[in-house]
Protein backbone atom coordinates (compact mmCIF):
# COMPACT_ATOMS: atom_id res chain seq x y z
CA UNK A 1 0.00 0.00 0.00
CA UNK A 2 2.70 2.86 0.99
CA UNK A 3 4.48 1.74 -2.60
CA UNK A 4 1.08 2.63 -4.35
CA UNK A 5 0.82 6.14 -2.16
CA UNK A 6 4.01 6.86 -3.52
CA UNK A 7 3.87 6.45 -6.95
CA UNK A 8 0.70 8.08 -6.80
CA UNK A 9 2.46 11.27 -5.61
CA UNK A 10 5.11 10.87 -7.99
CA UNK A 11 2.62 10.84 -10.88
CA UNK A 12 0.95 14.07 -10.07
CA UNK A 13 4.67 15.93 -9.58
CA UNK A 14 5.15 14.18 -12.75
CA UNK A 15 1.67 15.69 -14.45
CA UNK A 16 2.37 19.11 -12.97
CA UNK A 17 5.95 19.63 -14.40
CA UNK A 18 4.51 18.15 -17.92
CA UNK A 19 1.71 20.71 -17.41
CA UNK A 20 4.47 23.85 -16.56
CA UNK A 21 6.26 22.17 -19.85
CA UNK A 22 3.70 22.28 -22.41
CA UNK A 23 2.31 26.42 -20.96
CA UNK A 24 6.21 27.28 -21.27
CA UNK A 25 6.25 25.97 -25.29
CA UNK A 26 2.60 28.16 -25.30
CA UNK A 27 4.52 30.99 -25.00
CA UNK A 28 7.51 29.87 -26.23
CA UNK A 29 7.12 33.19 -29.41
CA UNK A 30 6.86 35.28 -26.05
CA UNK A 31 9.85 34.37 -23.97
CA UNK A 32 13.97 34.93 -24.12
CA UNK A 33 15.85 32.12 -22.69
CA UNK A 34 16.42 32.91 -19.06
CA UNK A 35 14.62 36.73 -19.75
CA UNK A 36 11.27 38.46 -20.12
CA UNK A 37 8.89 37.42 -22.19
CA UNK A 38 9.21 38.96 -25.85
CA UNK A 39 6.69 40.57 -28.02
CA UNK A 40 7.03 41.50 -31.57
CA UNK A 41 5.54 44.73 -33.76
CA UNK A 42 5.20 45.41 -37.21
CA UNK A 43 6.41 48.89 -38.44
CA UNK A 44 7.75 50.69 -41.05
CA UNK A 45 11.50 51.10 -40.47
CA UNK A 46 11.65 54.01 -43.68
CA UNK A 47 9.49 56.84 -43.17
CA UNK A 48 11.40 59.56 -40.61
CA UNK A 49 8.90 61.04 -37.96
CA UNK A 50 6.37 57.92 -38.50
CA UNK A 51 9.10 54.31 -38.37
CA UNK A 52 12.68 54.61 -38.96
CA UNK A 53 15.52 52.39 -38.33
CA UNK A 54 18.80 54.57 -38.28
CA UNK A 55 22.47 53.02 -38.93
CA UNK A 56 23.26 52.58 -35.77
CA UNK A 57 20.11 50.04 -35.27
CA UNK A 58 17.87 52.53 -33.15
CA UNK A 59 14.09 52.85 -34.17
CA UNK A 60 12.76 55.89 -34.08
CA UNK A 61 9.42 57.28 -35.51
CA UNK A 62 6.05 58.35 -33.55
CA UNK A 63 4.56 54.64 -34.61
CA UNK A 64 7.35 53.49 -32.61
CA UNK A 65 6.48 55.43 -29.42
CA UNK A 66 3.25 54.28 -29.65
CA UNK A 67 4.30 51.11 -29.77
CA UNK A 68 6.67 50.88 -27.21
CA UNK A 69 3.89 52.84 -24.70
CA UNK A 70 1.89 50.22 -25.39
CA UNK A 71 3.49 47.23 -25.51
CA UNK A 72 4.66 48.38 -21.67
CA UNK A 73 0.84 49.02 -20.96
CA UNK A 74 0.18 45.20 -22.31
CA UNK A 75 3.38 44.23 -19.81
CA UNK A 76 6.66 44.28 -21.90
CA UNK A 77 9.46 46.04 -21.12
CA UNK A 78 11.18 48.11 -24.27
CA UNK A 79 14.35 46.06 -23.99
CA UNK A 80 12.15 42.91 -24.87
CA UNK A 81 9.96 44.32 -28.21
CA UNK A 82 11.28 43.08 -31.03
CA UNK A 83 10.34 45.56 -34.04
CA UNK A 84 9.28 43.89 -37.02
CA UNK A 85 9.81 45.67 -40.40
CA UNK A 86 6.46 45.17 -42.44
CA UNK A 87 5.88 46.83 -45.97
CA UNK A 88 2.73 48.28 -47.12
CA UNK A 89 2.25 44.94 -49.30
CA UNK A 90 3.13 42.52 -46.54
CA UNK A 91 0.71 43.81 -43.50
CA UNK A 92 -2.27 41.37 -43.32
CA UNK A 93 -0.06 38.43 -44.32
CA UNK A 94 1.81 38.85 -41.18
CA UNK A 95 -0.85 39.28 -39.16
CA UNK A 96 -2.54 36.52 -40.11
CA UNK A 97 0.68 33.96 -40.19
CA UNK A 98 1.59 35.55 -36.70
CA UNK A 99 4.59 36.96 -37.69
CA UNK A 100 3.78 39.97 -35.11
CA UNK A 101 1.55 40.46 -32.65
CA UNK A 102 0.48 44.03 -33.95
CA UNK A 103 1.19 46.43 -36.28
CA UNK A 104 1.86 50.26 -36.02
CA UNK A 105 2.88 51.46 -39.06
CA UNK A 106 1.14 54.33 -40.86
CA UNK A 107 -1.73 51.61 -41.33
CA UNK A 108 -4.69 53.42 -42.39
CA UNK A 109 -8.14 51.88 -41.57
CA UNK A 110 -10.67 51.32 -44.29
CA UNK A 111 -13.29 48.66 -45.28
CA UNK A 112 -11.22 46.51 -47.42
CA UNK A 113 -8.56 45.59 -44.87
CA UNK A 114 -11.30 45.31 -42.31
CA UNK A 115 -12.67 42.15 -43.66
CA UNK A 116 -8.88 40.68 -43.13
CA UNK A 117 -7.62 41.96 -40.19
CA UNK A 118 -8.72 44.14 -36.90
CA UNK A 119 -7.76 47.38 -35.68
CA UNK A 120 -7.01 49.17 -32.55
CA UNK A 121 -7.38 53.18 -32.49
CA UNK A 122 -7.08 55.22 -34.58
CA UNK A 123 -4.85 56.87 -32.73
CA UNK A 124 -3.85 59.32 -35.60
CA UNK A 125 -5.97 61.44 -37.95
CA UNK A 126 -3.82 62.43 -40.82
CA UNK A 127 -4.16 63.97 -44.39
CA UNK A 128 -3.07 64.04 -47.75
CA UNK A 129 -1.19 66.91 -48.61
CA UNK A 130 1.80 68.57 -49.99
CA UNK A 131 5.66 69.65 -49.62
CA UNK A 132 6.45 72.75 -51.31
CA UNK A 133 9.87 74.34 -50.77
CA UNK A 134 9.75 76.68 -48.05
CA UNK A 135 10.32 80.01 -49.78
CA UNK A 136 7.39 78.96 -52.62
CA UNK A 137 3.90 81.07 -52.23
CA UNK A 138 2.91 80.14 -55.56
CA UNK A 139 1.01 77.05 -54.64
CA UNK A 140 -2.39 78.21 -52.20
CA UNK A 141 -4.35 75.36 -53.13
CA UNK A 142 -4.64 72.19 -54.78
CA UNK A 143 -5.68 73.86 -57.88
CA UNK A 144 -2.67 75.69 -58.16
CA UNK A 145 -0.64 72.17 -58.81
CA UNK A 146 -2.19 72.21 -62.39
CA UNK A 147 0.96 72.79 -64.30
CA UNK A 148 3.05 72.27 -61.82
CA UNK A 149 5.28 69.23 -61.84
CA UNK A 150 4.37 66.68 -58.70
CA UNK A 151 5.83 63.95 -57.39
CA UNK A 152 5.26 60.89 -55.65
CA UNK A 153 6.92 57.62 -55.11
CA UNK A 154 6.51 55.19 -57.98
CA UNK A 155 3.17 52.19 -57.10
CA UNK A 156 1.29 55.28 -54.70
CA UNK A 157 -1.47 56.44 -55.75
CA UNK A 158 -1.91 59.80 -53.90
CA UNK A 159 -0.47 62.11 -56.64
CA UNK A 160 -3.05 60.42 -59.20
CA UNK A 161 -5.80 61.58 -56.70
CA UNK A 162 -4.86 64.65 -57.23
CA UNK A 163 -5.32 64.61 -61.08
CA UNK A 164 -8.53 62.61 -60.92
CA UNK A 165 -10.01 65.12 -58.74
CA UNK A 166 -8.52 68.51 -57.68
CA UNK A 167 -5.47 69.67 -60.72
CA UNK A 168 -6.12 67.87 -63.79
CA UNK A 169 -3.28 69.27 -65.74
CA UNK A 170 -0.87 68.61 -63.22
CA UNK A 171 2.88 66.78 -64.70
CA UNK A 172 2.68 63.71 -62.53
CA UNK A 173 6.47 62.59 -61.51
CA UNK A 174 7.47 59.22 -60.27
CA UNK A 175 10.55 58.73 -58.39
CA UNK A 176 12.17 55.61 -56.42
CA UNK A 177 11.41 57.17 -52.95
CA UNK A 178 10.64 59.61 -51.05
CA UNK A 179 14.45 60.32 -51.06
CA UNK A 180 14.46 60.99 -54.54
CA UNK A 181 11.27 63.33 -54.69
CA UNK A 182 13.15 65.83 -52.08
CA UNK A 183 15.96 65.87 -53.94
CA UNK A 184 13.98 66.93 -56.78
CA UNK A 185 12.27 68.98 -54.95
CA UNK A 186 15.23 71.16 -53.48
CA UNK A 187 16.57 70.87 -57.14
CA UNK A 188 13.51 72.19 -58.39
CA UNK A 189 12.80 69.55 -60.34
CA UNK A 190 9.88 69.16 -59.09
CA UNK A 191 7.09 71.54 -57.14
CA UNK A 192 5.61 69.25 -54.72
CA UNK A 193 5.64 65.94 -53.21
CA UNK A 194 2.22 64.12 -52.44
CA UNK A 195 1.33 61.85 -49.74
CA UNK A 196 -0.25 61.59 -46.11
CA UNK A 197 0.72 64.71 -44.43
CA UNK A 198 2.29 62.84 -41.26
CA UNK A 199 4.99 60.97 -43.60
CA UNK A 200 5.71 64.62 -45.12
CA UNK A 201 6.28 66.02 -41.94
CA UNK A 202 8.71 62.92 -40.78
CA UNK A 203 10.73 64.05 -43.46
CA UNK A 204 10.76 67.81 -43.33
CA UNK A 205 11.80 67.38 -39.59
CA UNK A 206 14.44 65.28 -40.24
CA UNK A 207 17.75 67.52 -39.25
CA UNK A 208 19.31 67.88 -43.12
CA UNK A 209 16.14 69.28 -44.18
CA UNK A 210 15.11 71.27 -41.37
CA UNK A 211 13.97 74.99 -42.32
CA UNK A 212 13.91 74.13 -46.50
CA UNK A 213 10.69 72.86 -46.96
CA UNK A 214 6.78 73.33 -45.92
CA UNK A 215 3.64 71.30 -45.39
CA UNK A 216 0.46 73.10 -47.56
CA UNK A 217 -2.18 72.30 -45.56
CA UNK A 218 -4.63 70.81 -48.02
CA UNK A 219 -5.83 68.17 -45.97
CA UNK A 220 -7.31 66.06 -48.73
CA UNK A 221 -8.18 63.06 -47.54
CA UNK A 222 -8.51 61.79 -43.94
CA UNK A 223 -6.52 59.29 -42.91
CA UNK A 224 -7.27 57.10 -39.71
CA UNK A 225 -4.04 54.96 -38.45
CA UNK A 226 -5.26 51.84 -36.60
CA UNK A 227 -3.15 49.61 -34.72
CA UNK A 228 -3.67 46.16 -36.81
CA UNK A 229 -4.39 42.65 -35.57
CA UNK A 230 -5.67 39.25 -35.76
CA UNK A 231 -8.98 39.44 -36.56
CA UNK A 232 -11.50 37.95 -33.74
CA UNK A 233 -8.99 38.84 -30.96
CA UNK A 234 -11.70 40.81 -28.96
CA UNK A 235 -9.35 40.76 -26.11
CA UNK A 236 -6.36 42.16 -27.31
CA UNK A 237 -8.31 44.87 -29.38
CA UNK A 238 -9.68 46.08 -25.91
CA UNK A 239 -6.18 45.96 -24.24
CA UNK A 240 -4.25 48.20 -27.23
CA UNK A 241 -7.65 50.49 -26.82
CA UNK A 242 -7.47 50.93 -23.70
CA UNK A 243 -3.75 51.69 -23.71
CA UNK A 244 -4.02 54.30 -26.45
CA UNK A 245 -6.72 56.49 -24.30
CA UNK A 246 -4.20 56.23 -21.37
CA UNK A 247 -1.29 57.05 -23.50
CA UNK A 248 -3.63 60.56 -24.46
CA UNK A 249 -4.78 61.17 -21.35
CA UNK A 250 -1.87 61.35 -19.46
CA UNK A 251 -0.22 63.71 -22.33
CA UNK A 252 2.43 61.19 -23.63
CA UNK A 253 0.62 61.39 -26.83
CA UNK A 254 1.08 64.51 -27.47
CA UNK A 255 4.67 64.86 -26.76
CA UNK A 256 5.47 62.40 -29.33
CA UNK A 257 3.80 64.24 -31.67
CA UNK A 258 6.11 67.36 -30.84
CA UNK A 259 9.24 65.51 -30.94
CA UNK A 260 8.73 63.33 -34.34
CA UNK A 261 6.70 66.10 -36.36
CA UNK A 262 7.12 69.21 -34.68
CA UNK A 263 9.97 70.54 -36.13
CA UNK A 264 7.75 70.73 -40.08
CA UNK A 265 5.16 72.90 -38.14
CA UNK A 266 3.06 70.15 -38.57
CA UNK A 267 -0.40 70.93 -37.31
CA UNK A 268 -1.72 67.75 -36.26
CA UNK A 269 -5.47 67.27 -35.49
CA UNK A 270 -6.45 66.62 -31.75
CA UNK A 271 -5.90 62.50 -30.80
CA UNK A 272 -9.11 61.05 -32.39
CA UNK A 273 -11.41 59.19 -30.24
CA UNK A 274 -10.69 55.31 -29.92
CA UNK A 275 -13.27 53.92 -32.28
CA UNK A 276 -14.00 57.01 -34.19
CA UNK A 277 -13.38 56.26 -37.53
CA UNK A 278 -13.36 60.14 -39.37
CA UNK A 279 -14.83 59.47 -42.92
Amino acid sequence: MQLRKVTAASAAVLALALTATACGSDDKDDSASGGGKKITIGIKIDQPGIGLKTPEGKFTGFDVDVATYVAKELGYDAKNIEFKETKSADRETAISRGDVKFIVASYSINDERLQKVDFAGPYLLAHQDILVRADDSTIKSPEDLNNKKLCSVTGSTSAQNVKDKLAPKAQLQEYGGYSECLTGLENKAVDALTTDDSILAGYASQDVNKGKFKLAGFKMTNENYGIGLKKGDADLKKKINDALTKMVKDGSWDKAVEANFGPAGYKNEPAPKIGNVVK
